[in-house]
């Protein structure tokens, strides 16, 4: 049950992580957010950073979280490809493994800068799955 998926937004990319849980549905935003910039099959998962952010709703956990990730791309030069998330109330731990940007194999196609709130839920579908999604700017 648990995907992610791009939407359509004007200059931007619409990201969408869909799980089980809610927990599910941020590793598959990321995953998603991985995948605006490299095919996510293409990144090692080699290397294993610990983030960890709070925030006092979901949806602005979703943002904190998303732009905690670019903060660690940026800063380390890496791409994440696998991500393991524990929420506790408004409370996020989680784990990233990745590897150093490799320009010839990762083909990057965009930098992003910033997840934002336009298009923001974090929220449980009618069938039960969990939905985080948002826009990055890129």
């Amino acid at each position: 049950m648990k995907y992610w998926a791009h939407f359509p937004h004007e200059a931007d990319a619409g990201i969408r992580g869909v799980g089980a849980s809610k927990q599910e549905a941020f590793e598959q935003a990321a995953m998603a957010m991985t995948a605006v910039i490299t095919d996510p099959q293409r990144v090692r998962t080699a290397e294993e950073v610990r983030i960890s952010c709070s925030a006092p709703d979901d949806e602005l956990l979703l943002v904190d979280w998303l732009n905690a990730l670019i903060y660690e791309m940026a800063t380390r030069k890496m791409l994440f490809g696998r991500f393991e998330v524990h929420l506790n109330g408004g409370k996020l731990s989680a784990k990233a493994w990745g590897e150093k940007v490799d320009v010839a194999r990762h083909e990057p196609a965009v930098e992003p800068k910033g997840a934002s709130y336009t298009e923001l839920q974090v929220k449980q579908d009618a069938t039960g799955a969990w939905i985080a999604q948002c826009v990055v700017d890129v």
